[in-house]
């Protein structure tokens, strides 16, 4: 009885998966992949041992407002949350981060953002992968914080978009690449107070037609790099509610030590 042609598809596709992994073991024992930060060889692409060591991952518990790491873990009737983020709730629902953004992380990330260094981009989505895994599993869609067009000319691609793209593709969620747009050239955040980065990027995004009929009633995972104050999450979840979206939450690769202070 001969095979469907589902079947013989099937076939076909598993043993090309097979050559292909043959073929890629054969490669990494004549070239072996190359650590991102150096020249030294890796079991597989990513950091250095070294390197590795050095990166302050956030583990739970976290708060679930701002990502921020609590000292200790207070047991089953713990706060879940800060108390800045119980005083003065972001915009968006939830954050998690994967690292704490210092001298041991800055450099890989900016090397990433600006440096135009895009193999950074599968690591740091596995990262966020594992830091927001909860809040992948709730989400309905995901989408990148976006560039304006002068910035991705500039930039020649949008460093949130490539850690999007493979956590929508792997979760097997909805990718919103365009439902959101920048529709102003705002300056640098960098330098800015926690007001001034409010006001820098007030009104900055806006929700297109065909991304209100997208995001109608869902919720929404937006990622980005760094939270510092959390002004560009805000914005980008005020416009992505006020357009009709259910919640959003906010994944970094990194976020400040003191993104989240109690201000009165």
């Amino acid at each position: 009885m001969m095979m469907q042609d589902g079947g013989w598809r099937g076939a076909w596709e598993g043993a090309g998966r097979q050559l292909r992994d043959v073929g890629r073991g054969l490669a990494d024992i004549v070239l072996p992949p190359l650590a991102h930060d150096s020249r030294e060889a890796t079991a597989a692409a990513g950091l250095t041992p070294d390197a590795w060591s050095r990166i302050q991952f956030l583990e739970a518990p976290v708060c679930d407002g701002c990502g921020a790491a609590f000292e200790f873990d207070g047991g089953a009737f713990a706060e879940t949350r800060c108390a800045a983020c119980i005083a003065q709730p972001y915009v968006f629902a939830r954050a998690r981060a994967a690292c704490v953004y210092d001298d041991h992380s800055r450099g890989l990330i900016l090397r990433y953002k600006h440096g135009d260094q895009q193999q950074f981009a599968p690591l740091f989505a596995r990262w966020i992968g594992r830091a927001a895994a909860d809040l992948i599993q709730e989400a309905d869609a995901v989408m990148p914080v976006p560039l304006h067009r002068f910035r991705l000319l500039s930039r020649r691609f949008n460093q949130a978009a490539e850690i999007a793209r493979p956590l929508a593709g792997h979760a097997r969620l909805d990718y919103l690449p365009d439902a959101l747009t920048r529709r102003t050239h705002t300056t640098s955040q960098g330098g800015k107070s926690r007001r001034g980065r409010r006001l820098n990027v007030k009104k900055a995004f806006i929700v297109s037609e065909i991304g209100r009929r997208r995001i109608k009633g869902r919720r929404i995972l937006l990622i980005d790099d760094v939270l510092t104050t959390g002004a560009t999450g805000e914005a980008c979840a005020r416009a992505l509610i006020d357009a009709g979206a259910r919640a959003v939450d906010l994944a970094v690769i990194a976020r400040v030590r003191n993104a989240r202070e109690l201000t009165m």
